[in-house]
């Protein structure tokens, strides 16, 4: 399928794209500190290249939300820029409801920044019990640290896996020149397997706790090679679980 943006297409060809399939992507990301080698956008950058190619494979309207995430995290670091879980949640209601408006039925949340689960979910989960929307959200960088842990890849702030997305977004924004060998600092690893947990966890409120400088792992894990079919592979990893999801609403709500 061709990729169909809101931000390109002109008025009456949105209309039509929604009339065809009332579906929409929207990625979210975060404007943050990366380390020495990786721009501040890698987060954004992730987000947009996997939700494209699902927005393709659904054949749906991609709808970008913009750069900025809830990162208080990395605040304080120079690049990093902070929303207020408030102004985030504003700011996605807003654009939901407007889809909501437009006659989209179905809104994947496809999400790269962990610091955005908590209001992406009190958003998806508000706006589905008030307004006829069914909402599906996609952690993007999980479904990445799955496919590429037996290749060694690993979901690390800065580290490989962060590392190819941004080789597959731009390969001039990769500066792995100014860093040496791999950074692993004690307990980072289990910090972060820590915080991850979806059964019980603790908290990182300040990213030092994990590395010093902000960032570890292994950029040089990541390569051209892997890089080129970096947002195909995760998408696809993905797309079975949200068709399932899909179906699964879309008969319950046949029922009701």
């Amino acid at each position: 399928m061709t990729l169909r943006s809101i931000a390109d297409l002109p008025s009456p060809d949105v209309r039509d794209a929604v009339a065809d399939n009332p579906v929409a992507v929207v990625p979210l990301g975060s404007i943050e500190q990366h380390g020495p080698h990786l721009p501040c956008g890698t987060d954004t950058f992730a987000a947009e290249l996997v939700a494209k190619a699902l927005a393709e494979r659904l054949d749906a309207l991609y709808v970008p939300f913009g750069p900025y995430g809830v990162t208080p995290i990395h605040a304080g670091h120079p690049g990093t820029i902070n929303l207020r879980r408030s102004t985030f949640e504003a700011l996605l209601t807003d654009i939901c409801h407007e889809l909501a408006d437009h006659g989209i039925a179905t809104i994947v949340l496809v999400n790269w920044h962990e610091g955005n689960n908590a209001s992406m979910n009190a958003v998806a989960t508000e706006l589905q019990d008030t307004r006829e929307l069914t909402f599906v959200a996609v952690q993007a960088c999980y479904t990445a640290q799955r496919i590429y842990a037996d290749a060694g890849g690993e979901l690390t702030h800065g580290g490989g896996i962060e590392t190819l997305a941004v080789l597959a977004h731009d390969p001039a924004l990769v500066r792995t020149d100014r860093v040496d060998a791999p950074t692993r600092p004690d307990d980072a690893l289990e910090m972060d397997a820590m915080r991850r947990s979806h059964e019980v966890y603790g908290f990182v409120t300040d990213v030092t706790a994990l590395a010093d400088d902000g960032w570890y792992g292994e950029p040089a894990w990541a390569t051209a090679a892997r890089a080129e079919t970096f947002a195909a592979d995760v998408a696809d990893a993905t797309l079975e679980r949200v068709r399932m999801i899909l179906d699964l609403q879309a008969r319950r709500r046949a029922g009701d």
